[in-house]
């Protein structure tokens, strides 16, 4: 056991965050606004000279970000962004749907009175996005939104299960809403699941949520077909060049 004689309790005394850690905590939110993209190599030498540190701190925090999952290491390559591929959003979606549809339920049984109207007034935020066509606004609130939702589920077990896959949904930041009407489809989800929340009704609220979850499945995958079918065509011979040829 350790030795705990010489600490002072009442000291008050916290440990300053360590170099590495503001230099995760700087490459972290840099991937989730996509100012580092899917796939993306991260150059250690650039951040280091951009920053005026030692390549040592930005090693130890692409550490941490590898035990995340953001980063992705390569021998004698280095790192890069992690990029979910559609078979993982084909796996990720379902699992997340099941966890998000379960703290929907625990949070129309469990969150007060209070709670769920300052929740009421997050998606009236969602709604005003939505109106403005703020893509970027509406995926911000949005992750707001889930992750009120999540806290007040108020079940700790969920809630660690849900924040290690909610890092990989926001890897994709929100892309399927650029797919063609899907702002539209979203904000009405949002109502109905609103709705259900604030009439405390669980099982409709965790139905939802997941009904949710799974249009966004879909939608990413509708958007990611209509950016592939051009490059298809380009790829393709037309009758034309196959008779030249």
């Amino acid at each position: 056991m350790a030795d705990l004689s010489d600490w002072n309790a009442s000291s008050g005394a916290i440990r300053p965050v360590s170099l590495h850690e503001e230099v995760a905590s700087r490459l972290r939110a840099a991937i989730f606004e996509r100012r580092l993209a899917p796939g993306q190599w991260i150059d250690e030498r650039a951040l280091a000279s951009e920053w005026a540190i030692s390549r040592t701190p930005v090693r130890e925090a692409l550490k941490v970000l590898v035990a995340e999952g953001l980063v992705s290491a390569t021998p004698r390559r280095g790192c890069c962004v992690t990029e979910i591929s559609e078979d993982d959003a084909e796996r990720l979606f379902p699992v997340m749907a099941l966890l998000e549809g379960e703290c929907a339920r625990e949070a129309a049984l469990r969150a007060s009175d209070a709670q769920l109207q300052d929740l009421a007034r997050l998606h009236d935020v969602l709604e005003r996005h939505a109106a403005a066509r703020d893509l970027d606004g509406y995926y911000r609130a949005n992750h707001v939104f889930h992750s009120r939702v999540q806290e007040l589920a108020a079940n700790p077990w969920l809630a660690r299960a849900t924040d290690q896959l909610r890092v990989f949904m926001r890897l994709l930041r929100g892309r399927q809403l650029h797919h063609p009407g899907r702002i539209d489809d979203s904000i009405g989800e949002h109502r109905a699941l609103i709705e259900a929340l604030l009439a405390r009704d669980g099982e409709r609220a965790g139905r939802l949520m997941h009904g949710h979850l799974m249009a966004q499945l879909q939608a990413l995958k509708a958007l990611r077909a209509s950016e592939q079918a051009p490059r298809r065509a380009m790829r393709k011979p037309t009758r034309r060049a196959k008779a030249l040829a």
